[in-house]
């Protein structure tokens, strides 16, 4: 087991090996998380400015055996960035490691310390004329090494990839102290197993990230935006299969929305101008970036015939400008900021095979209407299988009406999504919040792996304790 930080021996020793401006006094931000399901605990904040601060504050921790967690934006979904529970920790964070040290627009490679915020690689990528293309709601606050802990997803890994497909090489720390310097812009290096790979998705269990090797991609040189009403996820689907018969890759991201986020958005932001004066009960945004002469309205114009030819969508939006882009973006951004004004019982982050998810949905909420009166909101990544499934409370009601069903709820959908070949935790990761599904639903043979790559390198339970693995007791 993990030892407790505020040991006052430890701190001295921290304090004597350290410049005292590593060191802070413990913010309340520190020790919250976005749905507040979590209080964190910590005796000592330190905000290390290089790798070997990083692992000189490691070292001090395996020797006195004092958990250690990592901390990028603090925008994690699953708990991952707050101990509620056990010793209080040693909460390590890297946004004073906030430099973006080289570019190299031809070889399409950014070298970014952690804490560099999403959104400020992106504009570095963008002054290279070159594009980063991880995107997501947190992107002005969640920081690029957080993103790779977690393997982030977003809206154009339908395009591009998770963060693990955008990462070349990484600098980290591991759990004894050692520096593993990873940090390589080559694409193809197959010398041994892959630690960089172990260490994205690895939620800060196997070691801290300080650097990484990011892969930029040419900048699209046309974009187009449209909203398109299906008649249902079957044919959100097909519209899908449709649009990438006749743009191929060109296709960057495709959402899929319900009414129920646009009814949200009307009961708790009201100012927020939609797009319909009768909101769809299912409708999709797909974004193109297209290359060459080919023009996105008319490539637009060409998708929504076919489409209607076929019997599959009824009606649509199709942007004329960048700001219409942007007010399409924003309709599906807000509506997680609107779930939480109107408070989810149960929140879930699923992924099912794409020939899966009408089944999943009419299936799911048969099982929800059986349980009780409820109401669903399913939105999401549709174009890999990503949706957002939340249960909520009906007009009248609130979660805390709710909390001994909870539970229930939740197995309903994690045990459905199992059964259809899918994950409980598609791109927010495991954190503290699904520890017991991961030992749930896995794979016995995972399970064992994971425990014994866990003991290997962290014999010391150090490394987020309590993340993915069950902190020893």
């Amino acid at each position: 087991m993990t030892l407790n930080a505020a040991d006052p021996a430890f701190e001295a020793a921290l304090r004597a090996d350290l410049s005292p401006d590593v060191f802070r006094p413990v913010e309340p931000r520190y020790l919250e998380e976005p749905r507040g399901l979590y209080t964190g605990q910590s005796a000592v904040l330190a905000l290390p400015r290089d790798v070997q601060e990083v692992a000189s504050l490691i070292r001090h921790a395996n020797a006195a055996r004092v958990g250690v967690i990592p901390y990028g934006g603090g925008t994690g979904l699953v708990g991952g960035q707050v101990a509620e529970h056990g010793p209080a920790p040693l909460i390590l964070s890297l946004e004073r490691m906030n430099k973006v040290r080289a570019v190299y627009p031809d070889e399409n490679v950014l070298v970014a310390e952690a804490g560099v915020i999403l959104s400020d690689v992106q504009d570095a990528a963008e002054n290279a004329n070159r594009l980063f293309p991880l995107s997501l709601a947190a992107q002005g606050s969640a920081r690029i090494g957080g993103n790779l802990a977690t393997n982030a997803g977003g809206t154009g890994v339908l395009r591009y990839g998770n963060a693990r497909d955008l990462c070349l090489g990484l600098e980290a720390v591991l759990p004894d102290g050692q520096i593993w310097h990873g940090l390589t812009r080559l694409r193809k290096n197959n010398t041994g197993y892959d630690l960089r790979h172990l260490l994205i998705g690895a939620e800060g269990t196997l070691g801290v990230i300080t650097a990484a090797a990011l892969k930029l991609f040419a900048r699209p040189a046309k974009s187009g935006t449209a909203l398109l009403v299906v008649q249902s996820p079957a044919a959100a689907l097909k519209l899908l299969s449709m649009a990438r018969d006749q743009l191929g890759e060109m296709v960057s991201a495709f959402e899929i929305v319900n009414k129920m986020g646009f009814d949200f958005l009307s009961e708790t932001m009201p100012e927020v101008r939609q797009p319909f004066d009768t909101p769809p009960v299912w409708c999709v945004l797909i974004e193109l970036g297209l290359s060459g002469d080919l023009d996105p309205a008319t490539s637009l114009e060409t998708l929504f015939e076919s489409a209607m030819e076929a019997d599959l969508v009824t009606d649509g939006l199709i942007a004329q400008s960048q700001q219409q882009s942007d007010d399409f973006w924003a309709i599906r951004e807000m509506i997680p900021h609107a779930n939480r004004k109107v408070g989810s019982i149960s929140s879930h982050d699923i992924s099912v095979p794409l020939g899966a998810i009408p089944e999943f949905i009419t299936k799911a909420g048969e099982k929800i209407a059986a349980l009780g009166d409820f109401r669903i909101n399913c939105f999401g990544h549709v174009g890999d299988g990503n949706l957002h499934y939340n249960i909520f409370p009906v007009t009248g009601r609130s979660r805390q009406d709710h909390l001994n069903e909870r539970e229930q709820i939740k197995m309903t959908i994690h045990d459905l999504t199992h059964e259809l070949g899918g994950s409980v935790s598609a791109e927010h990761g495991i954190g503290r919040l699904k520890v017991k599904d991961l030992e749930r639903y896995s794979d016995p043979a995972k399970l064992s792996a994971i425990h014994a790559i866990k003991a290997a390198l962290d014999p010391n339970g150090i490394m987020n304790p309590g993340t993915i693995v069950p902190a020893p007791i």
